[in-house]
């Protein structure tokens, strides 16, 4: 178990001696932290070793500004120049709060944004101010999920996630439009493990569980959230949340990029802005106990809000360490020796 605030400042302190300030680097450690926190391992602390190497290569830009594209009051473009993802979300989020207080809701779509990292982990702080957030991404470099009744792979998994206020605990959805993620498989591959369900097309069109498949050559694919049955309805969120990120912000596949990065759309809403926070709530607390009073299938197993476990971790790992997997132990200790850091228990 390691103690989180320690492991913050490890992140903090290689990512400024990789070439980030310390503003950049505190909003990066700390994202990939609340993902770790929250459970989303593969889209936690597992991707500071990446992130640095990213910073070496010069793939991610070090400094400077998100560049404004277009300014309508409640709607902002910019261009990220492939800074920190976390940065430049957590700068977006805090402005599109203050706009959605005068406007009741502001989108900001951001162009060539580096990788963003666990979409969960944006959301708790945001709901509970009391607004309402919904965050999107895609890559438009990788090309992991087939489109429904294809073999080609030609999008990215592309994950929606929504914090939404309650008078109680946040609910909190982060949900790719595939079966699985990228960073599951290629996880699963490294160790030599199935995936838990057949989430994979192979390159002759049969459903896997085996990761070694999307490594094949051909390359298989991963499926549309909803697979061989309903991926349909994947398919096409998946055609929404690229025309959000990629199309809204103005850069996506047809310029192909040869950078890891991502097109983000993020929106605030203000339920100041409609019939109100007390009456938002209000709807929202009911409906969510009108849920997980739900008579249980299976007594031992009630209903349970999207989010909800994850938050339960959180104050486990606050109080009693962060339970690290042991890959990325070793891989942060490993970093810690090239940059002259230790990670403290």
């Amino acid at each position: 178990m390691k103690d989180s605030q320690a492991i913050l400042q490890f992140s903090q302190d290689i990512l400024q001696k990789a070439g980030l300030d310390k503003e950049k680097a505190f909003h990066t450690a700390d994202i990939l932290l609340e993902g770790e926190l929250l459970g989303h391992r593969t889209h936690g602390l597992q991707l500071l070793p990446a992130y640095v190497a990213e910073l070496e290569k010069d793939c991610m830009t070090k400094t400077g500004e998100a560049r404004l594209l277009n300014d309508m009051g409640a709607v902002l473009a910019l261009d990220g120049n492939y800074l920190p993802g976390p940065w430049l979300v957590n700068k977006a989020i805090e402005e599109a709060c203050k706009r959605a207080l005068q406007y009741g809701t502001c989108i900001i779509t951001i162009q060539k944004s580096h990788h963003i990292a666990c979409l969960a982990a944006y959301l708790e702080k945001v709901a509970r101010q009391g607004f309402m957030i919904l965050l999107a991404c895609s890559d438009p470099r990788n090309k992991t999920v087939a489109p429904f009744g294809g073999l080609t792979p030609t999008y990215s998994p592309d994950p929606l996630a929504v914090g939404i206020p309650t008078e109680s605990d946040p609910i909190m959805i982060d949900v790719s439009m595939s079966t699985t993620s990228n960073g599951l498989v290629a996880r699963s591959h490294r160790n030599q493990e199935k995936l838990p369900h057949d989430w994979l097309l192979d390159n002759q069109g049969n459903v896997s569980n085996d990761p070694a498949t999307f490594f094949a050559t051909p390359p298989g694919s991963i499926l549309p959230l909803g697979g061989l049955d309903s991926g349909y309805k994947g398919f096409g969120l998946g055609l929404m949340v690229e025309a959000l990120t990629s199309a809204l912000g103005g850069h996506g596949r047809s310029d192909m990029p040869t950078l890891w990065g991502a097109s983000v759309y993020l929106q605030i809403i203000s339920p100041q802005g409609f019939a109100g926070e007390e009456a938002f709530k209000r709807e929202t607390e009911y409906f969510k106990n009108q849920c997980l009073n739900s008579e249980p299938i299976h007594a031992d197993k009630p209903v349970r809000m999207p989010g909800a476990r994850g938050l339960e971790l959180k104050q486990q790992q606050l109080a009693n360490g962060v339970n690290l997997l042991p890959e990325t132990t070793k891989a942060l200790q490993e970093l810690g020796e090239k940059y002259g850091f230790h990670l403290k228990e």
